[in-house]
């Protein structure tokens, strides 16, 4: 499947399984929403999975990446499922996820995985509003020696994410927009 047909078949996906319109939610953001994507029901679906994995290892092509990663939660099944489908490609990316906070106990780490100083990596998040824990993900990154190559979204919401992020110097990219969702077909 050529990247437009995946890109319109994970949009139907996510507006199935995700979009939640009509009623007001608070957004990990702070801010309010009369529409909620609650992407975890994408990227925990078994087709969704694959389309959003298979999606992105196509927009990954042009990019020099040693491993894949994000924060937690968002990032953690959409970075399972690029890592499982890039062990049949002529380059397997392992994953590795951004705690919340060090690990209290053996090895205190803020990075669980088999992440590497030196890596070049792709930072991704599920939905980013401010990007604020896909920042915080590309900061732990750095403080442990890699670099962000690029910071990758399910779906931006475009609220400000985009340009938080090369404001810091990070290239950004994003599967869907909120554009792709709320448009009526």
């Amino acid at each position: 499947m050529d990247r437009e047909s995946l890109k319109k078949n994970l949009i139907k996906v996510v507006k199935e399984k995700s979009l939640i319109t009509g009623v007001q939610r608070v957004l990990t953001s702070g801010r309010t929403s009369s529409y909620y994507i609650d992407a975890k029901m994408t990227t925990l679906d078994p087709h969704g999975a694959s389309l959003t994995a298979r999606l992105i290892l196509d927009m990954l092509k042009p990019y020099d990446i040693d491993a894949i990663g994000g924060y937690t939660l968002g990032a953690d099944p959409i970075v399972s499922a690029v890592a499982a489908l890039s062990a049949d490609t002529e380059r397997p990316l392992p994953a590795f996820i951004v705690r919340k906070e060090p690990k209290k106990h053996g090895e205190r780490k803020m990075i669980e995985g088999p992440f590497q100083k030196g890596w070049k990596v792709v930072v991704v998040d599920d939905v980013v509003t401010t990007a604020s824990s896909t920042l915080k993900a590309c900061q732990a990154v750095e403080e442990e020696g890699g670099e962000v190559v690029l910071a990758l979204t399910l779906v931006d919401r475009l609220e400000g994410g985009r340009e938080n992020l090369e404001k810091k110097g990070y290239k950004f990219v994003s599967l869907l927009t909120r554009d792709d969702l709320l448009k009526s077909d």
